[in-house]
C-alpha cells in the first residue's frame, strides 16, 4: 500500500524512507573549568606595557614607571589623609571555563551537518559582575558606566551577569565557531561552509579541538576530497574565502543577503592536499606483524591579494576611511591601496610508525611579497635599492615528534624539536606594531620578513611559548619528556604522572630581549587522573567521562631574557624565576 516498503526494490520509492527512518542527532563537547597562577611572568623585567613580553601586574609598583601606593596603610597621615606604602605583587590568578558542543545531525548514510558552538567560552570567573557595563567611548574604546541601585560599588556585587558583547564582555554568552556540511558522492565527499583546518602536527593549520586548546585554525572552504583507496592514497582541491573585504552588511538593515563590495580586494586562496594515509585497522595489523608503516603528505595553498583597506580609527593609520561595518562604496574606494600580495605556503608532513615507536615531521614555508605594508604606495619605492622594491616574504619551520610507547601502553617516552626562523632585521620576537596592523618595524634597509611562527595551539610547555611569547616564534627548541600511568584499568580509567624539560633558544640573537640566543629552560610536570565515564572512553585516540589534572611549570630564564648593556647602566635588575601552577576539570563526551 503507499507509504509502506514494497516487497519488490522496483516498488521502494525515496520518499518511503521518510516514513520509516528520521535524521540521527549525536552530540560530543566538554565542559572544562581551568585555575591558573602565574608568578613572575614579567621575568622581574621592568618593561614600558607597549613593549614589555608580559606587563607587570596592574597592582604592582615598580620603578621608574609605575607606582600604586595604595595597599599598605601606613602610620603616618597627612592633612587628615591616610597614607600608604606602596603595593607589592608579581602574582595573577584566576579562573576560566568553557561548554563546547559538537552537534552532528546525519540526515542519511551519506549527508550530514556538522557544528561547533561554545557557550561562555573562556570567560573568566567573576569577570561579569551585577552593575559592570560599559559603552562606546567618545574618545574610541569604551568606557564604564556609573554604577547605582543596589550595586553601586563592586564591592556589594552579589551575582554574575551573563556576558553580552559590548556591554560587559568582549563576546557573547554563546558563540557559533563553525557549521558545515558534508556530502559523501560515489566518487568523493564534498564538504562546504566554516570548517576546521588541520594539517599534520598542527604546526601550522592546527583545528585547536584539544580538550584544553585556545586557539583554532577555522575556514571558510568548499572542498573536495577523493581518492584511492587501494593504495591509501587521497587528493583534495579547496576553495578558501580567507578575507573578502568590505560588505553591505550595515547595522541599520539586520536582514536580507549582504554582498561583497569588491573583488580586488578580496584575499582569495586555492589549496591542493596530496596524502597517503594507511586505513587504521590494516595499520594496526602491519604493526603488529613487526611491519614499518609510512604515511605522509603534501599541503600546498597558494594566497593572493590585489587592493586592501587595512585602515583603522587609530590616529597612526591617518584619516583614511577603513572598510567599517555600513561603510559606502565610495569611502571604502577612498581608502584602497595596492597592496600586491602573493604568497606561496607548500607544508610538508611525514609519519613513520614501527612496532611501539613513533616519528612524526612538519615543515612548511612561506615564500612571498608584498607591494605596500602601509595605508600608500609611498613605502613601495626602496630608494637605497631601486631593484629590489616592495618586501619579501621568506619563513620556515619544522616540528618533529618521536614517542615510544612500552609497558603495555602505561609508559609514554617522547622528545620534541621544532625550529622557526628568526629575522636579524626584527628587534623584538613578538610584534610590536606599526601604524597599519603589526607588521614588524625594520630597523635597517633589509626588506624580508622572515620570523616564522607555528600555530599558537601547538603547545610544547607551560610558561614561555605558551604564554610570555604567545608562541613559538623567532626560536628552537629541545624537549625530552615521560608521561607514565602507574594506575590503569581496560574500562580506560588511568591515573598517571608526566614530566618534560624544554631548552629554548633565539633563532637570530638580535630579536632576543638580552641580545643572547639562550632564553631558558623549563620544567613542566603534572599529575593526572581520567574516570571510567563516557562512551569515549574504549578509543585510546579520544578521552571521555571526568579529566582533571594538576599541573606545574617553573621557567629559570638565561641571558636572551636579559638586559642589554645600556639598559643594565641605567637600572639594573635580576631576571626573577617564573612560576605557574595549573588545575583543571573536565568532563568530556
Amino acid at each position: 500500500t503507499q507509504g509502506e516498503i514494497g516487497a519488490r526494490p522496483s516498488e521502494v520509492y525515496a520518499e518511503d524512507w521518510w516514513s520509516h527512518a528520521r535524521p540521527t542527532f549525536e552530540l560530543h563537547g566538554y565542559y572544562r573549568l581551568r585555575w591558573e597562577l602565574f608568578n613572575s611572568f614579567a621575568l622581574g623585567r621592568v618593561d614600558p606595557r607597549n613593549t614589555a613580553l608580559w606587563p607587570q601586574p596592574a597592582d604592582n609598583t615598580y620603578d621608574p614607571t609605575h607606582v600604586v601606593d595604595l595597599c599598605y596603610p601606613s602610620e603616618g597621615t597627612t592633612g587628615g589623609a591616610r597614607s600608604y606604602d606602596p603595593c607589592e605583587n608579581d602574582t595573577q590568578a584566576g579562573a576560566n571555563m568553557r561548554f563546547r558542543l559538537n552537534p552532528e545531525l546525519h540526515i542519511s548514510d551519506n549527508l550530514r551537518i556538522l557544528s561547533q558552538v561554545d557557550l561562555l567560552d573562556n570567560v573568566v570567573l567573576g569577570s561579569t559582575p551585577e552593575g559592570y557595563a560599559n559603552r562606546p567611548g567618545a574618545n574610541g574604546g569604551y568606557e564604564v558606566v556609573r554604577r547605582g541601585g543596589y550595586s553601586p560599588l563592586g564591592a556589594f556585587s552579589s551575582t554574575q551577569w551573563a556576558p553580552s558583547a559590548g556591554i560587559n564582555a568582549p563576546k557573547d554568552s554563546i558563540s557559533v565557531k563553525r557549521i558545515w556540511g558534508e556530502y559523501m558522492t560515489p566518487i568523493g565527499l564534498l564538504r562546504f561552509g566554516r570548517m576546521p583546518n588541520h594539517w599534520g602536527l598542527g604546526m601550522v593549520a592546527n583545528s585547536g579541538d584539544g580538550y584544553d586548546s585556545d586557539y583554532q585554525s577555522t575556514v571558510d572552504r568548499l572542498m573536495f576530497v577523493t581518492g584511492i583507496k587501494k593504495y591509501d592514497l587521497y587528493f583534495a582541491g579547496a576553495w578558501d574565502w580567507t578575507n573578502e573585504g568590505a560588505t553591505s552588511a550595515s547595522l541599520q538593515e539586520l536582514e536580507g543577503q549582504p554582498y561583497d563590495l569588491a573583488q580586488a580586494d578580496d584575499v582569495d586562496q586555492y589549496v591542493f592536499v596530496a596524502v597517503r594515509r594507511k586505513n587504521p585497522e590494516l595499520q594496526k595489523l602491519e604493526l603488529a606483524r613487526g611491519n614499518m608503516v609510512v604515511n605522509g603528505g603534501v599541503y600546498f595553498a597558494y594566497r593572493q591579494q590585489t587592493l586592501a583597506n587595512d585602515n583603522t580609527a587609530d590616529p597612526a593609520d591617518g584619516d583614511l576611511p577603513g572598510a567599517s561595518l555600513g561603510q559606502t562604496a565610495d569611502e571604502v574606494a577612498r581608502g584602497y591601496v595596492h597592496r600586491g600580495a602573493e604568497m606561496v605556503i607548500p607544508d610538508v608532513w611525514l609519519q613513520l610508525l614501527y612496532k611501539k615507536f613513533r616519528f612524526e615531521l612538519e615543515a612548511a614555508m612561506i615564500y612571498g611579497s608584498l607591494d605596500t605594508r602601509g595605508s600608500s604606495d609611498s613605502d613601495y619605492a626602496n630608494v637605497l635599492s631601486p631593484e629590489d622594491n616592495g618586501w619579501g616574504i621568506r619563513q620556515f619551520g619544522i616540528a618533529t615528534q618521536a614517542e615510544l610507547i612500552e609497558m603495555e601502553g602505561r609508559l609514554r617516552l617522547h622528545f620534541g624539536f621544532g625550529y622557526a626562523t628568526g629575522d636579524d632585521d626584527v628587534p623584538s620576537l613578538k610584534p610590536r606594531g606599526s601604524a597599519i596592523g603589526a607588521m614588524d618595524p625594520q630597523i635597517s634597509t633589509d626588506r624580508t620578513y622572515s620570523t616564522f611562527r607555528f600555530h599558537p595551539d601547538y603547545r610544547v610547555d607551560q610558561i614561555l611559548f605558551r604564554n610570555i611569547l604567545s608562541r613559538v616564534q623567532g626560536a628552537y627548541y629541545f624537549r625530552p619528556g615521560v608521561d607514565w600511568d602507574f594506575a590503569r584499568d581496560k574500562n580506560g580509567q588511568r591515573a598517571g604522572l608526566g614530566a618534560s624539560l624544554i631548552w629554548s633558544r633565539a633563532s637570530e640573537f638580535v630579536q632576543a630581549p638580552g641580545n643572547a640566543r639562550d632564553l631558558g629552560i623549563e620544567l613542566n610536570g603534572q599529575l593526572y587522573f581520567q574516570s571510567k565515564d563516557g562512551t569515549l572512553n574504549d578509543d585510546p585516540d579520544k578521552m571521555g567521562g571526568f579529566y582533571t589534572a594538576v599541573q606545574y611549570g617553573v621557567l629559570f630564564p638565561l641571558g636572551g631574557l636579559g638586559q642589554l648593556s645600556g639598559e643594565r647602566a641605567i637600572q639594573e635588575i635580576d631576571l626573577e624565576t617564573a612560576q605557574t601552577v595549573r588545575w583543571y576539570l573536565g568532563i568530556l563526551f
